[in-house]
């Protein structure tokens, strides 16, 4: 994989995975490095001409009306990293804290941050030496991660630990194995580290990539459990679909398509199927559409975001002054995040519903439960009791934290967005609806093997045969009494490592 020029303006989401799950290499353009000086120029020009610069010559939240003077700017810069880093466990994994690095020096490049070459430098060194710095998940209220991501600088300068080949190792330890010497910080380097949204960012990067295969995964076993039911298809039609004209539906139903090219349901000689069926099989892809909907409306702040500065005050090359701001606000991508969330829970919601009815043989004509018609074991009888446990906790964690938040910093700072934390539950939905997904991957799988016995007019689709392949491999079909318990946890594992996405893509 080639390696990743950073310039602060054309940073991909795309580029973020390839940094945060593959390892790829940075480095910094040269025009780059050219407006980091030039943003250094400014800023020190106007401070020796005696503008008050918040976080330059000054110092940050309350303590704004404080004077730094420039022998004293180094003790500061520890003194405020100390100071502010005061995340709390559990900590973010590696491909999130990767996400973040890369975030931050991106749109630190822009020039707007008066950050000093060797700051930058320090990112993109960690980055490319694998040395990730934990960070605390919890801490920050996403109005500038200033809590959590200080932890960055702190691993920077040699203190705290690092994610080092596996294995947790104090950052001095880890830089010196690489030939890495500590940060020595300048100017303004600490309020540059700590006055951004990378936390929010990086996390929520990570979140649509989860999302994203997850919904594809869902659509295919959505058929698959259509063909277990044998339910009606009119509804995936291309022109019905078009009519409607919603982006994510149109996607989902073509996706659904596709996965259902060659199967039973298009056969004449299938059995008599219902006229039509509940909303939540006629209009499954729908709701993934809608989760679709609300992802491109999370990737277009995000894009925007991740290739913008959050300083404050900002530089501004080409007028060369500096100014204050709140762009470090993120209500926009917030109010995504939680609309996400609640596109997630109707996801949740319509799963249990197909499950349950799935267990309905005056509904499927199948048996009770799907259990084997010998008696020999009990089917999936108590598994409603999870599904609704897990679909109560989705229900909870779609309540918005956006609004919650209390003035600090003697009242200046009186809006908050949460972002981090709304990134976090819902990345908690994610995984509760892998277990979801991996249940419906077990009841359609026994409900096809089912409808198998009754004759031998069910084959399955190009996209659904291979869904079903993939489960049969580790969890044959249920014939006899065994653990419900082992056969949904090796589903969810399935589901976790992707392996029902289409083609290994």
């Amino acid at each position: 994989m080639d390696t990743l020029i950073l310039n602060g303006h054309d940073l991909t989401l795309q580029d973020v995975y390839d940094v945060a799950y593959d390892g790829r290499k940075v480095e910094i353009a040269a025009d780059a490095y050219a407006r980091l000086a030039k943003g250094r120029e400014i800023m020190q020009e106007l401070s020796k001409g005696g503008k008050a610069i918040y976080g330059f010559n000054r110092g940050v939240g309350q303590n704004k009306d404080v004077t730094i003077d420039e022998d004293f700017m180094e003790t500061q810069n520890r003194m405020m990293l100390r100071s502010h880093s005061l995340g709390l466990p559990p900590f973010n994994t590696d491909e999130e804290v990767r996400a973040m690095m890369v975030i931050r020096l991106n749109n630190m490049l822009i020039g707007a941050s008066c950050a000093s070459d060797d700051l930058a430098n320090s990112y993109r060194d960690f980055l490319n030496h694998g040395i990730t710095p934990r960070i605390p998940r919890r801490g920050a209220v996403g109005e500038a991660d200033i809590t959590t991501i200080t932890h960055v600088g702190l691993a920077f300068i040699g203190e705290e630990d690092v994610n080092y080949k596996g294995k947790v190792v104090s950052a001095k330890e880890a830089m010196e194995s690489e030939g890495l010497k500590p940060l020595h910080l300048q100017l303004k380097d600490t309020h540059t580290i700590m006055l951004s949204n990378s936390q929010g960012e990086g996390t929520a990067a990570i979140l649509v990539h989860e999302v994203e295969n997850l919904v594809k995964m869902s659509d295919r076993i959505f058929c698959l459990d259509y063909e277990g039911l044998n339910g009606n298809i009119e509804p995936m039609r291309e022109d019905v679909n078009e009519l409607r004209g919603l982006p994510g539906q149109i996607r989902c139903a073509a996706r659904c398509r596709e996965d259902l090219e060659g199967s039973y349901l298009y056969s004449d000689n299938r059995p008599e199927h219902a006229l039509q069926d509940p909303l939540t099989f006629r209009g499954g892809f729908i709701i993934t559409g809608a989760v679709e909907d609300a992802l491109d409306y999370v990737k277009k702040f995000l894009s925007i975001q991740i290739n913008s500065p959050s300083d404050n005050p900002c530089i501004m090359l080409d007028k060369k002054d500096v100014f204050v701001n709140s762009n470090f606000e993120t209500t926009s991508l917030v109010i995504g995040v939680e609309m996400l969330a609640i596109a997630l829970a109707h996801l949740s919601r319509a799963i249990n519903y197909r499950l349950i009815r799935m267990c309905m043989p005056e509904f499927t004509h199948l048996p009770r439960f799907l259990a084997p018609r010998n008696g020999s074991a009990h089917g999936y009888d108590e598994v409603q009791n999870v599904l609704s446990c897990l679909d109560a906790e989705n229900r909870y964690l779609t309540t918005p934290s956006s609004v919650d938040f209390y003035p600090m910093q003697g009242s200046i700072e009186d809006h908050a967005s949460n972002l981090p934390l709304a990134v976090t539950k819902c990345r908690q939905m994610v995984d509760n609806l892998r277990y979801l997904v991996g249940m419906e991957v077990l009841f359609a799988s026994q409900a096809v093997d089912l409808r198998k016995e009754d004759g031998d007019y069910v084959h399955l689709g190009k996209g659904t045969q291979k869904a079903y392949d993939v489960l049969r491999a580790i969890v044959p079909e249920m014939k006899s009494n065994r653990s419900v318990y082992d056969d949904i946890n090796k589903a969810y594992q399935l589901v976790l490592e992707e392996k029902f996405l289409a083609d290994g893509e």
